[in-house]
């Protein structure tokens, strides 16, 4: 189970808030013998105004676990809250609802619509669901994020690094409860990945706002309060106050355990291999597919260790570079805005 991050900002939300919880979160896909399990009875507590990342080796149901937390897709057993709603139990429209008034979204792709320039993708949201943008706070919003001078380009004007700001602001502009991002600096080259990290620790330091981001590189890590390690669909073990190196090394212990299970005789690279984690069983790659929102988990999570290299164990490390290139012009995502199309 998790637990607050032992320093945090002052004048922030109290340490002891949580804005999600689960407690016994299962997921499985398949039943009977053919079954995998993706998440095994987890116990997970986010703490409120923090940023917490969330890493494991491919398969170790990272990604599910967002997916759960957020209501992007149902649980086998289990509860899951958001604040003090208990989401599990909704019907369709109330989640629904939930998820575009009190969540916000950022994925891998940026998935802005090519034809609304970057204020109106950024308001699209509450635009869908009738709702006026408080003025002060987006106004807050773009500035944070640098983009006042960026608001009358359409995607396709616009850098892959200020797409993905765009993206961020649309996952703010409401206020949000909580934001997910899935891989938020995948498609970026390292320095755009760098300011897009800047700014969520921005939105949480300045802005109040609790983050929670799926990724694989130790150097986005680093940017966090907290980082919760999954493996074989648990929770096990965390690390406060994280850098790149030691994050590194954590993720290190499961490539071992990895390289020897899979290899003839049990030697893998050369060194004994330790039990996984609290006993754990190791599970087949969870799919992903049909998750609304999500990209294509091969895609995100190949290979075991990192792309990413520390730098120094400080929160600047590469940030698992897609696309080299720095502020190279791409053209907007696949239509749709994250949590825009929610009702």
């Amino acid at each position: 189970m998790s637990r607050p991050a032992a320093e945090h900002a002052p004048g922030l939300a109290p340490a002891d808030g949580t804005a999600a919880r689960a407690r016994g979160l299962t997921k499985a896909y398949g039943s009977g013998e053919t079954a995998v399990i993706a998440l095994d009875s987890v116990d997970v507590d986010i703490a409120r105004g923090r940023f917490t990342a969330v890493m494991g080796p491919s398969g170790s149901g990272k990604s599910t676990l967002m997916h759960c937390l957020a209501g992007l897709d149902t649980v086998s057993a289990g509860q899951v809250w958001l604040g003090d709603t208990e989401i599990t139990g909704l019907k369709d429209r109330e989640l629904t609802r939930l998820r575009r008034d009190r969540i916000g979204f950022m994925f891998q792709s940026f998935n802005l619509i090519p034809t609304l320039n970057a204020r109106e993708n950024i308001t699209l949201p509450m635009d869908i669901a009738g709702q006026k943008p408080d003025e002060a706070w987006l106004d807050q919003v773009i500035d944070t994020l640098g983009l006042r001078d960026r608001l009358k380009h359409r995607p396709a004007q616009l850098s892959g690094g200020q797409q993905q700001r765009v993206a961020c602001a649309r996952a703010l502009a409401s206020r949000p409860e909580l934001i997910f991002a899935d891989e938020p600096t995948g498609n970026l080259d390292s320095r755009s990945g760098l300011e897009v990290l800047g700014f969520l620790r921005e939105a949480v330091d300045r802005l109040g706002q609790t983050v929670v981001m799926v990724t694989h590189d130790p150097g986005a890590a680093a940017h966090s309060d907290l980082v919760l390690f999954l493996a074989d669909g648990r929770i096990v073990d965390e690390m406060h106050r994280p850098t790149a190196d030691s994050v590194l090394e954590r993720m290190k212990r499961f490539d071992v355990v990895r390289g020897t299970t899979s290899s003839d005789g049990g030697a893998g690279h050369g060194r004994p291999s330790p039990a996984p984690p609290d006993g754990a069983r190791r599970n087949a790659v969870a799919p992903d597919e049909g998750v609304p929102g999500a990209e294509t988990p091969g895609a995100r999570d190949a290979g075991t260790l990192p792309n990413a290299r520390p730098d120094g164990g400080t929160p600047g490390g590469a940030t698992g570079v897609a696309h080299p290139g720095d502020g190279a012009p791409r053209a907007g995502g696949p239509g749709g805005a994250q949590g825009s199309g929610e009702g």
